[in-house]
């Protein structure tokens, strides 16, 4: 009889218990649906899957790149992301008295994909990290992996660097300038093949004769079956070097594969080809007459002004000289801009040794003096038709002595 109360008091305090906790429970359930807080702080499912999508799952912080759906050390998927705003939540957080503030606090475009620590970074930093800051950040990534992700296995490209010393320097090729550079392409090795001179020293008969086997040694193991550019049939060439050594270059490059020419741009120190600006014209005339129909020089004044004084003196009263220059522009370093002005060159080039060999029917030798860019360099001698042409007599400006000196025969029987 004792026992049963009892037993009537324990079920009564269990359901009681239970009760109390589902209400509990209800309540707070509520109180988190319900919370105004909360629910202005979420970022929209749609908005950070896009944001996700935009950087490619990876840290946009300026250099970082870090993949941020696997853990670095056990390579187990993971979500270490964090969707940071640019523009804080709260007017009093990070850059969060900017105004005026986004209408939309959640906006894509006031949202970065960071690791945890680059976020910690920008918030702690407001004062290194501005928005205009973070927002160039954010630009400069999302393209970047808009134009990878874009990519496809028809836009490879093998990657060929030429680098020497000139007036003993040595100009780096970054791998990151190379890839940019080659867009929408992209290299099937970023590193690609290096003819690398940069351990010959000099410029006398001896350093041309060095460089030039070289060229020819590497270029034939390049071209040779089997290797990368019979895959892709293309080749991206970036080169800086004596221009003698570019010319040579040019007549040891195969025109049964597709070349692309990049020219190191000195203003914004990469080799991308700029998009917008006017058209370089060129034009070919002749500068003096000579005595000897036979005795036929070119001048190529586009870097610089070529002046007949700064000949050598082998140039003289027999010699015809010709000239290609700017049309209504003065010779400078920088005038080579946009990838069609290289074109123009090769269809003026082309049109003046036509109009050369018409005037002074077939040359045994034709002597050059070129002040141009590398890739202009390159095209000299680029698809000419050794039995067609004469033998090309390349001369290099020295400044220490103000003229040209002889440096490179290319073409010779």
């Amino acid at each position: 009889m004792l026992t049963i109360p009892r037993l009537d008091v324990r079920v009564h305090y269990i359901l009681k218990k239970e009760n109390f906790s589902t209400s509990f429970g209800a309540a707070r359930n509520t109180m988190r649906t319900q919370s105004p807080i909360r629910r202005v702080r979420k970022i929209p499912d749609l908005t950070r899957l896009i944001l996700f999508v935009r950087a490619g799952g990876r840290c946009e912080f300026n250099g970082h790149n870090q993949y941020l759906l696997e853990h670095p050390l056990t390579l187990s998927e993971i979500n270490l992301a964090e969707a940071a705003h640019i523009v804080a939540f709260s007017e009093n957080g990070p850059r969060g008295e900017t105004q005026p503030r986004p209408e939309d606090i959640h906006d894509i475009e006031n949202l970065m994909l960071l690791c945890h620590n680059c976020h910690k970074l920008i918030d702690d930093h407001p004062e290194h990290y501005s928005v205009a800051t973070l927002k160039e950040y954010k630009r400069s990534h999302e393209v970047r992996i808009h134009h990878v992700t874009g990519l496809g296995p028809d836009l490879r490209t093998t990657i060929v660097q030429l680098k020497a010393n000139i007036r003993d320097q040595t100009v780096a090729i970054p791998v990151a300038q190379v890839t940019e550079a080659v867009a929408p392409m992209y290299p099937s090795d970023a590193h690609g093949f290096v003819i690398d001179l940069t351990g010959i020293k000099g410029s006398d008969e001896a350093y041309y004769l060095t460089a030039t086997q070289t060229i020819k040694s590497k270029l034939d193991w390049i071209y040779s079956p089997g290797m990368d550019v019979e895959r892709t049939r293309h080749i991206s060439l970036f080169a800086l070097a004596p221009i003698p050594v570019l010319v040579y270059l040019g007549s040891r490059l195969s025109n049964k594969v597709p070349i692309d020419l990049y020219q190191r741009h000195r203003d914004t120190q990469n080799w991308v080809w700029k998009s917008e600006g006017e058209p370089v014209a060129y034009e070919f005339r002749l500068v003096k007459e000579g005595t000897d129909k036979k005795s036929v020089a070119l001048l190529l004044s586009l870097s610089g002004q070529i002046h007949l004084e700064h000949l050598p003196d082998l140039i003289d009263e027999s010699f015809s000289v010709y000239e290609i220059t700017l049309k209504d522009k003065e010779p400078n370093t920088d005038f080579l801009r946009l990838k069609q002005d290289l074109q123009s060159f090769e269809a003026i080039y082309r049109a003046a040794l036509a109009n050369i060999m018409a005037n002074h029917g077939k040359l045994d030798f034709l002597h050059l003096f070129p002040a141009v860019p590398a890739p202009i360099a390159i095209l000299c001698w680029y698809e000419l038709l050794p039995k067609v042409y004469p033998t090309l007599i390349v001369y290099d400006y020295d400044k220490s002595e103000g003229g040209f000196n002889f440096s490179i025969r290319i073409n010779e029987p």
